[in-house]
């Protein structure tokens, strides 16, 4: 009657082990490390670099624990804080000699120091939160005002585009403030021009000015196209930031938009808050210009004479260049960058797709410049760098641009991911930064490892004492519990904070009221004469229902924080249904598998020790402890 079949208990002991090792990276800790990743776009983080690193310490006579290459770049696990400065400094003047042009971003981080046998298994440590790890918490103020003025900008470059299309006659077209304004001789041109831009400009709101020969139309945008504008600058810089933020090796940052124009970031872990302000500020934009092939040209430029209206920058694989400074496109018009394959010869290429003003300017400037050269930059405080300069060899129409030649298969997802990367919206400001030490992590970690202890104690003391071996039985079902808890979250890579500590107490609590549901329904059926063996099998039959019921009820609750809460509030709703979730499974399959392991074999059951049974008018008590 209460036997499981050996696969159950296979099943239950195999959770067991699989939650003690993903359990188990938590107990090791954290080292101090030093990060090296590109702070360029053109310049790769390869296993070159990690050659480079472990030369440059060798040569030093600095000791570490381990180097290792991975997406955010080189990172070096070393014994103490000392020596983690020491190898910062070192690393820094290795790979950036010119302190006023760095190449690469070094960093102070910190690296679980798990045994390697358990990162194999990709059991990892779970992550901690800001008041847990200590870390770095910035507030950023988007210039909305600067999102609107390039919004303007770009719009007038495309109302020439069409004036033209449509063969409107103006006289002039220019942003004045914050709205455009577009000169006219006569009404009947004016009122044209006004049918082209309410059919391909829907986002504009048209108002006449001027009299005579000097006739105007003023563009100004929509509330709605306002309110578009400054949602899409916030998003476009969260996303951003996101990119940003993988240079420091950040394993779980937190990137939440506060009111309508601000971003918190909070990047738990982080030491080198100077390192994380400059990466944060950084405003770098996508840029098409046109090379300058004139014979004679380039000779004078690398001799010291740059031409006007020209710059000369360095092609990949060191060949010089001359750029025109005039911009063509922005990465604004970009929509989507790929690798791929030429259709033709085959070999790897980046296929781009514009949007429809993109299209059209791109389709001008390829038809009007066959054969020559077209530069794509990627420009960061006031520098440039030439990520691909291929030949435009026919007029490109559709919106569809393909990049090919001289590019290997890794190149071309390189250049892809690099135009893909974007650029911020609209400058950003910090105006709130705050600083958690790693020391009042660590005592945040203490109180909470204090909280949950003495609570689980308190819970084991009172359930061992009530209902003795059924008791110690739900102690270990609980026991299991937490370590299914603390597993999930590691397996998950949830972030653990403080509200999430307070989350794991109360599901220690919600664990163990299904126990003793269980318990005590066991009890009611010896109260009425069952044998011990029936007791226990319909003992836990019927708590089920009850216990499922109460669980489902308190899981849409936390569904609810889930959905509507953030922050805090979230974190705790992510550890509140988690434990809910396991909480089902100790305290039901968990304890009946270690009930039915005492229990179960035994024929002639005449007790149960599962403490006092008061039964109505009878002072006495039963099935105590045999």
């Amino acid at each position: 009657m209460n036997r499981y079949p050996l696969w159950k208990y296979v099943i239950v002991a195999f959770a067991l082990m699989i939650g003690f090792i993903y359990t188990l990276p938590n107990f090791f800790g954290e080292s101090p490390a030093v990060q090296v990743s590109s702070a360029k776009a053109t310049i790769k983080v390869d296993l070159k670099t990690l050659e480079r690193v472990e030369g440059s310490l060798k040569d030093a006579g600095i000791a570490h624990n381990g180097t290792f290459l991975d997406a955010s770049g080189v990172k070096v696990r070393l014994n103490d804080t000392g020596t983690q400065l020491k190898a910062k400094d070192l690393l820094e003047k290795t790979f950036n000699p010119d302190a006023t042009d760095p190449q690469y971003v070094v960093a102070l981080n910190l690296l679980s120091s798990s045994p390697q046998w358990l990162t194999n298994l990709h059991a990892l440590p779970m992550y901690l939160g800001l008041d847990l790890r200590g870390g770095v918490h910035f507030l950023l103020q988007i210039d909305m005002k600067g999102a609107l003025t390039k919004r303007l900008d770009s719009m007038s470059a495309d109302l020439r585009s069409l004036m033209r299309d449509k063969n409107v006659r103006h006289g002039g077209i220019n942003r004045e403030g914050e709205r455009i304004t577009l000169r006219f001789r006569d009404e009947e041109t004016r009122n044209k021009a006004r049918i082209a831009l309410e059919d391909n400009q829907p986002d504009l709101q048209l108002t006449d000015s001027g009299e005579g020969s000097d006739l105007r139309l003023n563009a100004t945008l929509k509330p709605s196209a306002l309110k578009q504008i400054r949602d899409m600058a916030v998003k476009q810089n969260m996303g951003t930031l996101h990119n940003r933020i993988n240079e420091l090796g950040v394993a779980e940052p937190v990137i939440t938009q506060q009111g309508a124009d601000r971003i918190v970031v909070q990047l738990p872990g982080v030491q080198d808050t100077a390192k994380a302000k400059d990466i944060l500020g950084r405003t770098a934009t996508l840029e098409i210009r046109m090379v300058d092939d004139t014979p004679g040209l380039l000779e004078a430029a690398m001799g010291g004479q740059v031409p006007f209206g020209t710059e000369l920058y360095v092609e990949r694989g060191g060949r010089p260049l001359l750029v025109k400074k005039q911009v063509v496109l922005t990465g604004d018009r970009l929509t989507d960058a790929q690798a791929g394959f030429d259709s033709q010869s085959q070999e790897p290429a980046v296929h781009l797709s514009l949007d429809s003003a993109g299209s059209r300017i791109f389709k001008d400037i390829t038809r009007e410049n066959v054969g020559k050269r077209m530069a794509i930059l990627l420009v960061e405080k006031g520098k440039g760098e030439v990520v691909t300069a291929p030949v435009i060899r026919t007029e490109i129409a559709g919106g569809r641009v393909q990049i090919s030649g001289s590019m290997t298969t890794v190149e071309a997802n390189d250049t892809a991911l690099l135009l893909r990367a974007g650029s911020l919206a609209a400058p950003m400001e910090i105006i709130e930064e705050r600083t958690i030490g790693p020391s009042l992590g660590a005592e945040n970690i203490k109180k909470g490892f204090h909280s949950t202890m003495w609570g689980f104690i308190a819970i084991s003391v009172f359930m061992i004492a009530y209902y003795v071996l059924f008791g110690v039985v739900s102690v270990v079902a609980l026991a299991s519990n937490l370590l299914f808890l603390i597993a999930l979250l590691s397996l998950l890579q949830a972030t653990l904070t403080l509200p999430g500590i307070a989350a794991i107490a109360l599901t220690l609590g919600m664990a163990i009221d299904s126990n003793v549901l269980i318990n005590e329904r066991i009890r009611e059926e010896l109260r009425q004469g069952a044998t011990p063996q029936a007791a226990i099998h319909t003992g836990y039959d019927r708590a089920f229902d009850t216990i499922l019921d109460s669980n489902i009820t308190t899981l849409i609750a936390g569904i609810a924080l889930l959905i509507f809460g953030s922050g805090p509030v979230r974190g705790f709703a992510v550890v509140h249904c988690l434990g809910i979730l396991t909480s089902l499974f100790s305290s039901v399959v968990v304890s009946r598998a270690l009930v039915n392991l005492i229990y179960g074999r035994r024929r002639k059951l005449e007790s149960l020790s599962i403490g006092h049974i008061w039964k109505p008018g009878n002072t006495t008590s039963t099935a105590s402890t045999k």
